[in-house]
């Protein structure tokens, strides 16, 4: 078997000359090519770990790629090691300042001063720290020894522009935005800043919409700028304008709900009623619980004359918020329309008394303050975006944790305003691309190479595959892989039938062999004719109870059959709304996890005749979570990374389930030293949490 060895294969001995792979991963991070460069300075520090400088760098790549915790580790680490490196104590300043420790920030920013007082760079950071931990006077102190040393620092306006807007200066933070622009006609964040003084103001929407226009000939991919602009064509009565914009937050951003729904209320105001509904309907696919949308849907079936579904919208609502008279009232008169008095009136008498309750309390409010809060009656299941930007990953609840996370399997990257842009494309900002999160598959064998380094499927090779490989006794080669590698192109699929007609001949001819039955299930599972598949490993294994490749490729082919079969609807739950149907629901449920111990039997079974095997407590982890074990899968994995401590997407998984069960703390660590090892998708999300 031919195996190919990533840099993260190559164990970094004494002999090592540290010093030039330093160089080589200064030349990798220079071009941005933070995993690679992360791999050499792995082995610098393997071979001389006392040297300040690798960890240093590797502090740096790490920051590139939003792995905040490791590269404050880092960082620490080369102070420890040489606390005369400035630039040490701006990496970790940076680090701690977006996970949320400003304060921690700004005490390394200080240190960092004592040896550069005048560095630009460390002065802006500062004064951001400082007005993170609400520090006012002491951050427009910061900026206006910035801005003395450096008049011409746009950014330097900008964030005292922010500054001013959070303490409710407008016309500080206008002249100061005014004053970027004019140095530097290419600030995306200015006009952004600028046009959201005036669309919070109510009044000058033409000037919004002028800036929006420079804003987006910047950053035209952006979706969110996209939903500003139509806001403000909105308020100028331009509904074309505004309609054209949604469709263009729309392409650039699929999954974003507020784009959907604000085209659904923009449809709704034309009486564009079917395709109001079809964007109600998305947005409630992307985010289940969006009660707005959930509201606004039952206005549309109402009116569509659909009752029983705009009853089971605004009853959600309703569920949801039991104390909100509206959501109560607009369902007596959908009962009402329909001709349901019973529930009609039963509705109407509750709502009638919570309204009356409701201006108790706000005649209450206004008798105790000036300016009664009518705001904190309307319900809202969101919390307010600046509270949300506030939250840092390590102290929010586990409940909090576990919905975010959620939450990220649909939600794209949000709008970015960084003034130095990254091309995308680029190798090194892998952590920018809109990449599926979802836990890495489980390993198993095909005819196939896996060319994706992130796999590191050669360092996990099985013995037994490599034995059949030298008997040749199959008509391919095996490969052990992580993601699912098959055929390309009809030729290649055409070799896989004739490769099943010579297997069905040569069975029909022969005494039967253990391996020639595990062969054709190989070319069934290459075909995606899994049931076909299970039945020849099956009885590969009655020739050979032992057959441990067949168990662990009998394991894969179950399944996938299985969630083939569940995705094709076989064992799904019955249509919504069916409550008569429960049964069938949990009939499906339990046939769907019945089927998924079969996959967990032949894996345990592979366990028994290889106990060291790391990736088989790897497999089980996949299958353990899978069924929603989320103890046992994290147990799993944690066996397998203490047999084979450089199993990556162990760490990635790991963290993956840490995450979904809250645990933030243990996730971030997970996901910091799955990058580490060459797994890509831990960074993606990791920024994504880091939000």
């Amino acid at each position: 078997m031919l195996i190919a060895i990533s840099v993260a294969a190559i164990p970094a001995k004494a002999q090592i000359n540290a010093e030039q792979v330093i160089r080589i991963g200064r030349n990798a991070l220079y071009f941005d090519d933070y995993l690679l460069s992360i791999q050499y300075f792995n082995q610098a520090i393997q071979a001389k770990p006392y040297l300040a400088m690798p960890y240093f760098l590797r502090a740096i790549a790490k920051l590139n790629l939003d792995d905040y915790l490791g590269a404050e580790e880092d960082a620490t680490a080369a102070i420890e090691r040489n606390p005369f490196i400035a630039d040490a104590f701006e990496v970790r300043g940076v680090a701690r300042q977006n996970r949320g420790d400003s304060r921690g920030a700004i005490d390394d920013y200080d240190k960092a001063l004592e040896l550069l007082p005048e560095n630009r760079g460390l002065l802006y950071n500062k004064a951001m720290a400082q007005q993170d931990v609400k520090d006012f006077d002491g951050a427009r102190d910061t900026y206006a020894q910035l801005l003395k040393s450096y008049p011409g620092y746009e950014n330097g306006y900008l964030g005292r522009a922010k500054l001013s807007i959070e303490l409710g200066d407008t016309a500080s933070a206008q002249a100061d935005l005014d004053r970027a622009i004019e140095i530097n006609k290419n600030m995306a964040g200015a006009y952004v800043l600028r046009a959201g003084i005036m669309l919070d103001k109510g009044a000058d929407f033409k000037s919004a919409e002028t800036d929006l226009d420079a804003a987006i000939r910047l950053l035209p991919h952006e979706a969110g700028l996209y939903i500003n602009r139509a806001y403000a064509r909105y308020k100028l009565d331009n509904f074309d304008g505004a309609l054209a914009d949604y469709e263009a937050a729309i392409s650039n951003d699929p999954l974003n709900p507020v784009a959907y729904f604000n085209r659904g209320i923009l449809r709704m105001e034309t009486l564009d009623n079917d395709r109001a509904l079809a964007d109600f309907s998305q947005v409630l696919q992307l985010d289940p619980d969006d009660y707005r949308a959930l509201y606004n849907r039952a206005m549309i079936y109402a009116a569509k004359k659909d009752y029983h579904s705009s009853i089971a919208d605004i009853s959600r609502v309703v569920d949801a918020f039991p104390d909100f008279p509206a959501a109560r009232y607009t369902r007596f008169t959908i009962y009402d329309e329909m001709g349901d008095r019973a529930n009609a009136m039963k509705d109407y008498d509750q709502s009638v008394a919570m309204f009356k309750s409701l201006r108790t309390q706000i005649n209450q409010s206004r008798a105790e303050s000036p300016i009664g809060d009518a705001t904190a009656i309307i319900p809202s299941s969101q919390p307010r975006e600046e509270e949300r930007d506030t939250e840092d990953i390590a102290t929010r609840s586990a409940d909090d944790v576990a919905r975010r996370f959620r939450s990220l399997l649909t939600i794209d990257n949000d709008v970015t305003l960084a003034e130095d842009h990254n091309n995308r494309n680029i190798r090194g900002r892998i952590q920018d691309r809109n990449q599926m999160i979802a836990m890495a598959p489980m390993f198993k064998l095909s005819f196939y190479a896996d060319d994706d380094a992130e796999a590191h499927s050669a360092l996990y090779a099985l013995r037994e595959a490599e034995r059949a490989n030298a008997t040749r006794a199959l008509r391919h080669q095996l490969y052990v892989v992580l993601n699912d590698v098959g055929p390309v192109g009809e030729e290649q699929i055409a070799t896989h039938f004739q490769s099943v007609d010579y297997y069905n001949s040569y069975i029909a001819t022969h005494p039967p062999r253990a391996i020639d039955f595990f062969g054709r299930g190989m070319d069934y599972m290459m075909l995606y004719n899994y049931p076909a598949a299970i039945a020849d490993f099956t009885r590969a294994l009655e020739l050979n109870p032992d057959f441990m490749i067949a168990l662990l490729m009998r394991a894969d082919a179950r399944f996938k059959n299985v969630k083939a079969e569940r995705g094709a609807g076989e064992l799904s739950a019955p249509a919504a709304g069916k409550s008569s149907d429960l049964n069938s629901y949990h009939a499906a449920d339990a046939l769907y996890r019945s089927r998924l111990y079969e996959v967990l039997a032949d894996i345990d079974r592979v366990i028994a005749l290889s106990p060291r095997m790391a990736i088989a407590y790897y497999n089980r982890g996949c299958v353990l979570a899978e069924m929603g074990d989320v103890d046992g899968s994290i147990q799993a994995f944690t066996r397998a990374i203490e047999l084979e401590p450089n199993l990556g997407v162990a760490y990635y998984n790991r963290g993956y389930q840490y995450l979904q069960a809250g645990d933030s703390r243990n996730g971030t660590a997970d996901l910091s030293h799955a990058g580490e090892l060459g797994i890509v998708p831990s960074y993606n999300l990791l920024k994504r949490m880091n939000r």
